[in-house]
């Protein structure tokens, strides 16, 4: 295959790993089909955890092509998305960066000092959903027509009810709301966002294709710590989706083809395409050597499942996690949930990533080293613990990034859901494919406490309703039921990982897209 790129896209996203990961495959995916530059503006963060997910996609038959995926950290020592003040400056930060992309100027990497050398104008882009303003820079800087397509690594079904026009199933937009009353009161947008956009619930029934009926308040079965920010992104989203150039999925079609139909004949009304790339975990031989580089408890990790295996066993160990971001305002019921798993002899790792969580209580680490069958981990190699033969359930916030993980791997889930795609990808999980068990007593804050259509009562919420769910669902998992859901996550996983094959509709989407770039 020749080296010499005929094309070049630049990909932007936020510092939010589940974002970024599945975008660092993706890279690797565009140019197996033709050699084509790709810039990757990120945090500094970032920078060391995106050129080690890059390099885990490369094997022996593709290293040739590492070349020519650059990663640039912007400069500066700032992060957290969640801030609006950061949030812009990271947007002009990008801004500054492409300017000289376009004027044809090296760029420095502000974490490895290494300069970047000019290349071809790029002729696309690839942001996250929500970066307006980096979208709009982008498009009065270029000196040509560049296509911005939105990034969406969330849930394709989330998207349709708060996002789309009324007459493809969404809501009406209220941004000119938003607008006129910040005008009129002269309050922050922020706050007024998450007045009008985020608190509100009317009791109202959504239906989207693919998702059980729900009520609008079970969108929100959390009180998060990032609940004022949501009115502002979803804002931003409303705005990017509107006038991007096209949508790329990281979703896969076997998971949900009803709402993706939807989304193709929304955008389809304005002459939009729309792309289905997933699944876009790694699948070559060095992925799990590369992605344990990324935890300091990796070989603990590595030495806590083989003794599982060995000691109780395939299918045995559970693996908890709320991905990187969330964490529960009310943790109690986590401590309550762990001491089941206790309590029923269960191997557990529990991976707390989130800044809200890293540090336990003394008391549970004190608790868990003492059970012996129990591991606490900030960061954790995820996909390698659910590829593990010991692991057997995973309990998880449903977050997009996670579920197409589990999904891809093979392992059924017990979702805890907080917020954003989370509720709706739990829904669906267990009571349309009926791959999961979905939590309930879990369910805190204002919206948490109300009734759940789908099973038609409320929540108690209490710390005994949460043991006495966990024990139910526990049970259920490590038995025939659980065995049943299993079986059919199996059929699932087969149907996503097919995707890839020649004729797989991740593939065709693929070509499609890369046939729209110059030659």
């Amino acid at each position: 295959m020749s080296l010499e790129p005929t094309a070049h896209i630049i990909f932007f996203a936020v510092e939010a790993w589940g974002h970024t990961r599945p975008l660092c495959t993706l890279a690797l995916r565009l140019i197996q089909e033709r050699p084509l530059y790709i810039t990757f503006f990120t945090a500094p963060s970032f920078v060391k955890r995106i050129e080690n997910e890059i390099s885990r996609n490369f094997g022996p038959e593709t290293e040739h092509l590492r070349e020519l995926i650059r990663v640039v950290g912007l400069n500066t020592s700032e992060n957290g998305f969640l801030n609006t003040k950061y949030f812009y400056k990271y947007m002009d930060l990008f801004a500054e960066s492409y300017q000289m992309v376009v004027d044809e100027q090296p760029i420095t990497c502000a974490v490895t000092g290494k300069e970047i050398k000019p290349v071809i104008p790029p002729e696309a882009m690839i942001m996250d959903f929500f970066c307006t303003p980096a979208m709009e820079a982008a498009r009065r800087i270029s000196r040509k027509p560049v296509k911005i397509y939105a990034w969406m690594s969330g849930q394709a079904s989330f998207i349709i009810h708060p996002y789309a026009p009324k007459h493809w199933g969404g809501r009406d937009d209220i941004r000119p709301t938003i607008t006129e009353e910040v005008a009129k009161s002269g309050r922050p947008l922020e706050e007024v966002a998450y007045e009008i956009l985020v608190r509100p619930t009317s009791g109202s029934v959504v239906r989207t294709p693919g998702i059980p009926p729900m009520y609008d308040h079970e969108y929100k079965p959390q009180a998060v710590p990032t609940e004022r920010i949501q009115g502002f992104i979803t804002l931003m989203m409303h705005s990017f989706l509107d006038q991007c150039d096209g949508l790329i999925l990281s979703t896969a079609e076997p998971y949900e083809s009803e709402a993706i139909a939807r989304i193709t004949e929304w955008y389809g009304e304005t002459s939009r395409e729309v792309y289905t790339f997933g699944h876009l975990l790694p699948v070559n031989e060095n992925a799990a050597v590369g992605e344990q580089r990324q935890s300091e408890k990796a070989e603990e990790i590595s030495q806590f499942l083989q003794k599982t295996l060995d000691t109780d066993g395939h299918g045995t160990l559970l693996y908890i996690s709320f991905g990187s971001i969330f964490w529960p305002m009310d943790p109690e019921k986590i401590w309550a949930f762990l001491d089941v798993v206790m309590e029923k002899q269960l191997p557990f790792i529990f991976s707390h990533a989130s800044p809200f969580g890293h540090t336990l209580p003394d008391e549970v680490v004190a608790k868990v080293n003492a059970y012996g069958k129990g591991l606490l981990s900030k960061w954790s190699p995820q996909q390698t613990i659910l590829s593990h033969p010991a692991t057997g359930w995973f309990v998880t916030h449903a977050g997009q990034n996670s579920v197409m993980e589990a999904m891809t791997l093979g392992v059924p889930m017990i979702c805890w859901p907080f917020s954003a795609d989370q509720p709706t990808n739990s829904a669906r999980l267990s009571f349309v494919l009926d791959v999961a068990y979905e939590l309930f007593e879990v369910r805190a804050g204002p919206h948490g406490s109300k009734p759940i259509h789908r099973i038609g009562k409320a929540p108690l919420g209490t710390i005994e309703a949460v043991r006495d769910e966990a024990r139910s669902v526990l049970k259920s998992a490590f038995g025939a039921d659980g065995a049943r859901k299993r079986s059919n996550m199996k059929k699932l996983q087969q149907a996503v990982l097919n995707t890839w094959s020649e004729n797989g509709p991740a593939r065709r989407d693929l070509r499609r897209f890369v046939a729209t770039l110059h030659k």
